[in-house]
């Protein structure tokens, strides 16, 4: 006997009422995506629940791959028997020797096919009496136990499970539309873009590259970036927008103090008509508030002038620390420290304005033409595929 199953639970799509059937459809396809490399996987629905057949996949590898879907409340590894007294009771013992450092057990039966003929409480107590009668070392506790073993007996068959898995939650990604992530080389950017992919968001990510001050390594570690985030989602493509010309014109004609606050006008600029030509809703930044001076609430006022479209900002309420944890735990922390800076670093004036006027930013931008600068940068846009197929530390090593 092994575990043959993975159960998967919902959350919050639980609650979506008529369009429930979209979601959890979307994450169906999201599941056997991330299972590609387990060809003999299949993902099945059934009223309320959501199962993984693994036609003899090793459980443990084929759980991690689960894990990091978005939509899943949480997992947990099944035996699926017939609604079979014996054959149920042969499958708990399993379960029940086969888990580590367990002392106390609870058994939990839900009895959903009302034709099976013993009901739920009464076959607690017959699952209880055969695993002490036939163990040793056991007792039962219904308040703190070691393990839970839950008995699901099913119209179609009887599952049981020894343990409960958190899942990531969220919504799956591909229901809530598509944005473009201004995705830096950075710890920020990449944590929203993580974020806004854990409510539904598919993401397409834009990253303005200066050559020669910026490096092949720079480009390098976020094209990396984006392939960690590839773990969660769907693929994504990169928008590798040539900012050089259009950066150098922003800092030798404009002054100083303001010139950060129309980099980024430029940037929103640029995203917008890239989010046009491939039909996303929004613009997705890594910003929290007062963080930096182009994150206070004058500068994002006057910076989201330029754009009719929703720029979302998953990080704005947030510490540094809090980001940092964030982009430890889904590992993208190590490749942003990699020493390569992008171009929002190295053309940091020496005192960027934290609170600049719009009214000035327009006049100082009206002295000059910038659409041919822009249109120049926009036709010169290189997009990159990541399918999470390409082995991204080596790829790095590449350019050492």
């Amino acid at each position: 006997m092994q575990y043959d199953h993975i159960l998967i639970r919902y959350g919050e799509m639980a609650l979506k009422g008529k369009n429930r059937k979209n979601f959890i459809m979307q994450l169906q396809h999201n599941l056997q995506q991330q299972l590609k490399d387990f060809p003999e996987t299949k993902v099945k629905r059934t009223q309320g629940r959501m199962f993984v057949l693994l036609n003899g996949h090793n459980p443990e590898r084929v759980m991690e791959k689960c894990k990091d879907v978005f939509g899943i409340q949480s997992l947990s590894l099944a035996i699926k028997v017939q609604n079979d007294e014996t054959e149920i009771k042969d499958a708990a013992l399993w379960a029940l020797e086969n888990s580590t450092d367990v002392r106390t057990f609870k058994i939990s039966v839900k009895r959903i096919d009302k034709k099976f003929p013993i009901r739920s409480q009464d076959m607690n107590q017959v699952l209880g009496r055969h695993l002490l009668t036939n163990t040793t070392g056991y007792t039962v506790d219904v308040h703190r136990p070691d393990l839970e073993l839950k008995v699901e007996i099913r119209n179609e068959a009887t599952y049981i499970t020894s343990s409960v898995i958190p899942g990531p939650g969220g919504l799956p990604v591909g229901t809530s539309g598509k944005t473009l992530l201004l995705l830096s080389g950075g710890i920020d950017s990449p944590v929203a873009g993580f974020l806004a992919m854990k409510r539904g968001v598919e993401i397409e990510a834009i990253h303005f590259h200066s050559p020669p001050f910026t490096s092949g390594r720079a480009k390098q570690k976020v094209l990396d970036l984006a392939e960690k985030l590839t773990h969660y989602g769907h693929k994504i493509n990169v928008h590798v927008v040539p900012f050089t010309k259009l950066q150098q014109h922003i800092f030798r004609e404009m002054p100083e103090n303001y010139a950060m606050t129309i980099m980024r006008r430029m940037m929103l600029r640029i995203s917008e008509q890239v989010c046009k030509k491939e039909s996303i809703l929004s613009i997705t930044t890594g910003e929290s508030l007062g963080q930096v001076a182009s994150q206070t609430m004058e500068s994002m006022n006057v910076i989201n002038e330029v754009t009719d479209y929703p720029v979302l900002r998953p990080l704005v309420a947030m510490d540094k620390d809090d980001i940092i944890k964030i982009s430890k735990d889904i590992e993208t922390y190590d490749i942003s420290i990699r020493p390569y800076e992008d171009c929002c670093t190295i053309f940091v004036p020496k005192s960027p304005k934290t609170r600049p006027a719009r009214d000035k930013v327009n006049q100082f931008e009206s002295q000059t033409d910038f659409s041919g600068l822009i249109e120049e940068a926009v036709g010169g846009i290189d997009v990159i595929t990541l399918t999470g197929e390409s082995d991204a530390e080596r790829e790095f090593e590449d350019l050492l």
